[in-house]
């Protein structure tokens, strides 16, 4: 009976930011400072028919992007996030393979940081790893850029 009442739960969750593959960290900015807690978060999300994560997509008057190359901490993972939201649209995430994923995450993405992150994943995709490439020198640079200068663009 429990199963069948979840059948058309659909969770909505707020997030932080989200990477290029759907992970998303709901916590903590930068990965260093917590923001809030997770609460119920994850058992909405891992239980939900379709589980949502809904967020503008920068922050800080455009200082901060909501998608960027890798999260900077993970809550929910690319296997429990389906759905991705932001007034760009929707991204969809269910049923696709990481590389699949990347061009629906850029396009919810704020469109100043749509060339960041098609230029990461030129560079990730240069890599000998062809499942979830990544650029691992790089992987963080947008974090960095963000604790160096106040800002994520170059």
């Amino acid at each position: 009976p429990e199963v069948i009442r979840r059948v058309g739960l659909i969770s909505s969750n707020g997030m932080i930011e989200a990477d290029i593959y759907g992970n998303i960290n709901s916590t903590h900015v930068a990965g260093q400072r917590i923001m809030n807690g997770i609460g119920g978060s994850g058992d909405f999300t891992r239980n939900a028919r379709i589980s949502t994560f809904i967020s503008p997509s920068d922050a800080k008057g455009g200082a901060i992007s909501a998608v960027v190359p890798f999260a900077s901490h993970i809550d929910h993972t690319e296997h429990d996030a389906m759905v991705v939201i932001t007034e760009y649209g929707v991204a969809d995430l269910r049923g696709l393979a990481p590389r699949d994923r990347v061009a629906k995450m850029i396009a919810v993405a704020h469109p100043d940081y749509r060339p960041l992150l098609e230029e990461y994943v030129e560079r990730a995709n240069k890599s000998k790893f062809h499942h979830t490439p990544h650029d691992l020198a790089t992987a963080l640079s947008f974090h960095e850029r963000l604790l160096e200068t106040g800002s994520m663009k170059k």
